[in-house]
């Protein structure tokens, strides 16, 4: 399938500052590979410093602001990580409400590295296997979700898959395996 992606919109969710490059750029170019459309939602408008993990990396544009969209919007989550973005976003009330209705929806969510921040504060992984930034491990299992130390992990112990890597060494399987997701048939539109 050449557009394998055709007609899906997919939220990359960051904070206004502190996301790491990478995580943002890499997954952002699989989904315009595959021919989705990729959003990024912040919680402010104009635009994002990234980071390079401590150094300034480039600016990206808002497309949304989380208070105008909700999950009917997209077909799936990204959430990219950095130390700063995930921290902010968890402090966020809409940011938290946001990454939760998509898994209300049984909508695909992918997350790497200091990603999983924002699902602890959601209250969406009791029971749920998945991996991260080894940092992350004791705040996984305090919120009920079993974590492991793998390159990829794909959960579907309930209505949402999630999608979690660890770093972004992770990123060529974590972009292969999230574009494979996301152009099942299962995924809802």
């Amino acid at each position: 399938m050449a557009n394998p992606l055709q007609g899906k919109k997919v939220a990359f969710l960051v904070a206004p500052e502190g996301v790491e490059q990478v995580e943002l750029t890499e997954p952002w170019k699989a989904v315009v590979a595959a021919a989705g459309e990729p959003l990024l939602v912040s919680t402010e408008p104009g635009s994002v410093q990234a980071f390079h993990h401590l150094d300034r990396g480039e600016r990206f544009d808002v497309d949304r602001v989380v208070d105008d969209v909700g999950q009917a919007d997209f077909d799936a989550l990204v959430l990219p990580g950095g130390v700063a973005n995930p921290d902010q976003l968890r402090t966020h009330p809409r940011a938290v409400a946001f990454a939760k209705e998509f898994f209300d929806a049984g909508k695909p969510v992918a997350v790497i590295c200091h990603g999983p921040w924002t699902l602890v504060e959601a209250g969406v992984l009791e029971g749920r296997r998945l991996t991260s930034w080894p940092s992350l491990r004791t705040d996984i299992r305090n919120a009920g979700g079993e974590w492991v130390d793998e390159e990829f992990v794909r959960c579907d112990c309930g209505p949402t898959v999630l999608m979690s890597s660890r770093k972004p060494d992770d990123l060529p399987v974590f972009c292969a395996r999230l574009v494979r997701e996301l152009s099942q048939p299962t995924v809802p539109a």
